[in-house]
């Protein structure tokens, strides 16, 4: 393999590496959304199944009592419905994901700007040797 195929193979895995890293991203800010709407947004919670009048809940993270849970020792349905483990389980989800979507990314673009500059030195390189083999007047 020439030194030119295997640089522009270089570079193509280089690109799928950095998509796969965008990718990771993208999944990540998936997961951010899904977690702040858990946590941002007021909700709707049945008494019994086929409620026609169900409960009208505050957020969990912007509630106007002391906390969210209090509702729980009063017997309010809203207490259970939206829990903190399943939010700060997706919130730890998204950790391992952004990292690795960010080493991805990174080792991609940074292979891929390394081969461009590899090939640039390797130009101006051809170019001084050409002028230093060319007969001088």
């Amino acid at each position: 393999m020439r030194s030119r195929e295997y640089d522009l193979d270089f570079r193509d895995r280089a690109t799928r590496i950095r998509a796969w890293g965008i990718g990771l991203l993208a999944v990540a800010g998936l997961l951010w959304t899904w977690c702040a709407v858990l946590l941002l947004t007021p909700y709707e919670v049945d008494r019994e199944p086929g409620d026609r009048y169900p409960d009208q809940c505050e957020s969990r993270l912007l509630t106007n009592r002391g906390t969210a849970n209090e509702g729980l020792y009063r017997g309010d349905h809203c207490a259970n419905e939206r829990d903190w483990p399943e939010a700060l389980a997706v919130l730890g989800l998204s950790i391992p994901v952004s990292v690795t979507g960010v080493a991805l990314f990174t080792t991609g673009a940074v292979s891929r700007r390394m081969s461009a500059h590899a090939e640039a030195m390797r130009e101006l390189d051809r170019i001084a040797d050409e002028r230093a083999a060319a007969p001088s007047r």
